[in-house]
C-alpha cells in the first residue's frame, strides 16, 4: 500500500511559518498536484515528505508508517528534481542504474532493472550517451528512470518540466501520465502551472500562504472553486469574479449594476443558502467559456454588451466587456465577436459560481 497522509503538518523558520497545519490524505496509485504560486510552500511540503526538511509539527506517513524522523534513504522514496541532477561524467545507463549499485544489487538485476525502464521510457538507444550528449527531454527521461528502478512507495516529482520550452513541456506531460497510467505507482507533483495540474492530477491541492485552499479532483476544482483565490488561479482566462445583489423571486437572481440593470435568474442554490444571502451583496463567478452569442428566439438569460478588445486565438476570440464595474472576458467561437460592436451574450447559469463578499468563500 503506498498511501501517503500529511496530518496538520507545520513548518516553521524561527517566527515565520511557512506551513500552516496541512492535512492531505490520498490513497495507492493517486497522482497528487501540489498547485499553487512561488512562496506557497509546495516545495516545502514535497521536501519535508522527502525528508529534505524537518517537521516541526504534526505527522508524515507513508503506507500508514511515520517518516518524520527517517532519512530520506529509509522512506523509500524517488524525487525527479527540476535540475535533472545527472552525473556528467556517467552514461545514461550508469546515471540510472547507480542507485541500485551503491545499494549493491546484483548485476543481473540491474541490467533487467535499466533495460524495462529504458524501454518503457524509449531511451534505450541512448543508453550509452552522456547527459551533455542529450537533450533536456532526454535528461529528463533519464531522471525519471532513475527513479524508476528504484520501485518506491512513492515518486516526487519537483517542477519536473519547468526547464522544458513549451514543446517539449507538453510532450512530457504526456509521457509522464502515461508513465502514471502503467505503473500505477503514487506521484506527488509540485507546479505552479494549472495545465499541469489539471491534465496530470487525480487529486489537486492548490496552496496559497501555507495554506491548503481546495483538495479535490481536478474538474470539481475548475466548476466549484472553493473561494474566490482558487477561481481565479485555476483556469485560463480566469473565471471572472463580478459583484452583484442576491434577490429572492422564488429561485435565486442575480442583478448586476449597469444601466438598465442586468438581472439573471435560474442560478442553482440551496434553500438555506437563499434564505441567508437574500437581499445581500454577493461575488458572482463565472467562466468565459460559460458565455456565448445569443441566439434569436432563444430564453435563456442574456446580457446586451459592447466588446472593447477582441482578441482572436485560432481556435477561439476572447472578447472583453464590462460587467458590473469590472472587466469581464468571454470564450467565444470565431469571428464572433467584434470590438465597438453591441451584441447579445447568453449566459449558462448552471455553470454559475456564487461565493460570499466579505468572506470569498464559495456559498452553497
Amino acid at each position: 500500500m503506498s498511501t501517503l497522509e500529511i496530518d496538520r503538518v507545520r513548518k516553521a523558520y524561527g517566527n515565520l511559518e511557512v506551513l500552516k497545519e496541512v492535512s492531505i490524505s490520498i490513497g495507492t496509485g493517486d497522482f497528487l498536484v501540489l498547485l499553487g504560486p512561488s512562496g506557497c510552500g509546495k516545495s516545502t511540503l514535497l521536501n519535508m515528505i522527502a525528508g529534505l526538511e524537518t517537521v516541526t509539527g504534526g505527522e508524515i506517513r507513508i503506507a500508514g508508517r511515520t517518516v518524520n524522523d527517517l532519512s530520506p534513504k529509509d522512506r523509500d522514496i524517488a524525487m525527479v528534481f527540476q535540475s535533472y541532477a545527472l552525473y556528467p561524467t556517467m552514461t545514461v545507463r550508469q546515471n540510472i542504474e547507480f542507485g541500485m549499485k551503491i545499494r549493491k544489487v546484483a548485476q543481473a538485476d540491474r541490467d533487467k532493472a535499466v533495460k524495462t525502464a529504458s524501454d518503457l521510457l524509449q531511451i534505450t538507444h541512448l543508453l550509452d550517451r552522456k547527459p551533455s550528449q542529450l537533450s533536456g527531454g532526454q535528461r529528463q527521461r533519464v531522471a525519471m528512470g532513475r527513479a524508476i528502478v528504484r520501485e518506491p512507495k512513492l515518486f516526487l516529482f519537483d517542477e519536473p518540466l519547468s526547464n522544458l520550452d513549451a514543446k517539449l513541456r507538453v510532450d512530457m506531460r504526456t509521457e509522464i501520465k502515461r508513465l502514471h497510467a502503467r505503473l500505477g505507482t503514487t506521484i506527488v507533483y509540485v507546479t505552479h502551472d494549472q495545465i499541469e495540474a489539471m491534465t496530470l492530477a487525480t487529486r489537486v491541492a492548490v496552496m496559497k500562504d501555507g495554506v491548503v485552499q481546495q483538495l479535490d479532483e481536478p474538474q470539481a476544482v475548475y466548476d466549484r472553486p472553493a473561494n474566490v483565490y482558487v477561481a481565479r488561479f485555476v483556469g485560463s482566462p480566469a473565471m471572472n469574479i463580478v459583484p452583484a445583489l442576491l434577490e429572492a423571486d422564488g429561485t435565486a437572481v442575480i442583478e448586476i449594476a449597469r444601466r438598465p440593470a442586468a438581472r439573471i435568474g435560474g442560478i442553482a442554490l440551496s434553500a438555506d443558502a437563499l434564505r441567508r444571502y437574500a437581499g445581500k451583496k454577493v461575488l458572482v463567478g463565472i467562466r468565459p467559456e460559460n458565455f456565448s452569442i445569443a441566439s434569436t428566439g432563444s430564453t435563456a438569460p442574456s446580457l446586451t454588451i459592447d466588446f472593447d478588445v477582441v482578441e482572436p486565438t485560432g481556435p477561439d476570440t476572447l472578447a472583453v466587456f464590462q460587467l458590473g464595474g469590472v472587466e469581464v472576458t468571454a470564450r467565444l467561437p470565431p469571428r464572433q465577436a467584434h470590438a465597438g460592436r453591441e451584441a447579445g451574450l447568453a449566459v449558462d447559469t448552471s455553470k454559475i459560481v456564487l461565493f460570499d463578499s466579505e468572506t470569498e468563500t464559495r456559498i452553497d
